[in-house]
C-alpha cells in the first residue's frame, strides 16, 4: 500500500514541474514591445512556419515548423525578439 501513495505522490510532484514549461521572460512597459505583426514578419523571414503565435508571461510564443520541417515551440522577448527558451 505505501508503494502506491509513493507512485501518486511521485506522479504529482513529477505532473505539477511540466505545467511550469513556459519561459521568462524579461518585463517591459507594453510601449516598448515589438509589435505583433513585425515580430511574426521578422520570424516568418527567418524561415518559421507559424502555426501558434500568441503571447505568454511577456514572451512571444511559437509553435509552428522550422526551415527543415522540424516542430518547434519557442519564447522571445518581446522588446528585442531574442530567443529566451527553444523546445522541439
Amino acid at each position: 500500500m505505501k508503494y502506491i501513495y509513493t507512485v501518486v505522490a511521485l506522479s504529482s510532484v513529477l505532473g505539477s514541474s511540466v505545467v511550469m514549461a513556459s519561459a521568462e521572460c524579461p518585463v517591459y512597459p507594453k510601449s516598448e514591445w515589438m509589435k505583433e505583426a513585425d515580430a511574426r514578419a521578422k520570424i516568418e523571414a527567418e524561415g518559421y512556419r507559424i502555426k501558434v503565435f500568441k503571447i505568454s508571461d511577456n514572451c512571444y510564443e511559437l509553435y509552428g515548423h522550422d526551415k527543415a520541417g522540424q516542430k518547434v515551440e519557442i519564447y522571445y522577448d518581446v522588446k528585442t525578439l531574442a530567443i529566451v527558451k527553444e523546445d522541439d
